[in-house]
Order: structure tokens, then sequence, then C-alpha cells
């Protein structure tokens, strides 16, 4: 779900800039010792899952794994997946550099905002755990293309089917990672619930 270079306007990829400079900023603030080992890991994952992915028009679709990052880092899912997009940019020319704050804030505004959204709900018994581990890795997928959507409407009126395309054609990914949020946060609750309940 990268957006390439060349296809927004300069607004909207100064907009995406600041936020995500915002964003960054307050998730390099919380990011503590005990927790930079956990970022690393999960920023390394973000970086794998998506380096497999399939153009579609001026984007891709992939497996992002926001919701997981969400979940477990809060507002530290902003410099992880920050330092994800930059290496993908550098090394694979997914994305670029004039899209790299757009495309955080693409991925990262959504992860967060699940965060709070979810993160009580997981710590409950298992049946409410599924359902909102699920729910994170689906909807976080859902606003992440509706973000997407909505800075190509803002580029151009015209972007409106695409925008359509976009959030269609990741209505799988949203199937698949609602799965993989929830298999992790089982497994996670499991084999170290002080990840979860901290």
């Amino acid at each position: 779900m990268h957006i390439s270079e060349g296809i927004l306007s300069g607004p909207v990829l100064l907009s995406g800039a600041a936020l995500a400079a915002a964003g960054t900023a307050v998730g390099l603030k919380q990011l503590d010792y005990d927790r930079i080992a956990r970022t690393g890991i999960l920023s390394a994952a973000f970086f794998v899952a998506s380096l497999i992915h399939v153009p579609l028009g001026p984007t891709s679709v992939h497996l992002i794994l926001n919701g997981i990052v969400g979940l477990l880092l809060g507002w530290c899912a902003f410099p992880a997946i920050l330092v994800a997009l930059l290496l993908q940019a550098l090394f694979f020319q997914f994305g670029g550099l004039t899209t790299l704050g757009i495309n955080t804030v693409v991925m990262a505004l959504p992860a967060v905002v699940c965060y709070y959204l979810f993160s009580p709900f997981i710590k409950n018994n298992n049946r409410v755990t599924i359902i909102a581990a699920y729910a994170c890795g689906f909807f976080c997928v859902f606003f992440s293309a509706v973000i997407m959507g909505g800075a190509l409407i803002f580029t151009e009126e015209n972007f409106m089917e695409i925008s359509l395309l976009v959030i269609i054609s990741n209505l799988p990914v949203m199937i698949i990672e609602g799965f993989i949020t929830t298999f992790c946060i089982l497994f996670l609750k499991k084999v170290q619930p002080a990840l979860i309940n901290r």
C-alpha cells in the first residue's frame, strides 16, 4: 500500500510529512529503553511482511501488519513504521522519499487509532480478545486504505475511482490481517502476557 513518487500534490505531501513528523516525535518520546527491542522487532516484521506485494496502479497490495504493530507499540508505531518504510524506499524503491511522510501516516495513524480502540479489550477473556484482535487487524488495513484514498482524492478528484479500487482490492488483505493479528495476540497472551498486559 505504498504511494509512488510523482502522484500526489505538494500540499498533500507536505501535510503527510508534517503529520508523520508529529507522530514520530510523540512515538520517540514514549520509546523508553524497555521498548526499543520490541519496536525494532516489529519494525523488521513490518518491513518483511510488506516486501511481497502486488502492484495495483499507483499503489500496491500486500500484508501490512500495522494492526499488531499498533496493539503492541501504540504511538511507537510511528517511528517503527517510518524506519521500515525508509529502508524499503532506499533498498527496493517501494514508495519513495518524497512520499515517505504520507506513506507513514497511511500505515501508522490507523495503528495508533486501533491501539486506542481495541487494546483495552485484548486483556479480557479469549472470546473478547479474538473479536478485538480480529477487528483491529481488519480495520487497521481498512483505515489505511481510506486514508490513502483520501490522499489521492485531495490530489485530484479524478482519483475517486482509483481510491475505491484501493479499498476494494485490499478487502482480502483486511480479512487475512484480521486472522494474523488474532493468532499473534492469542499466542503472545499465552507465552508472553506481559507484552499485552502492560
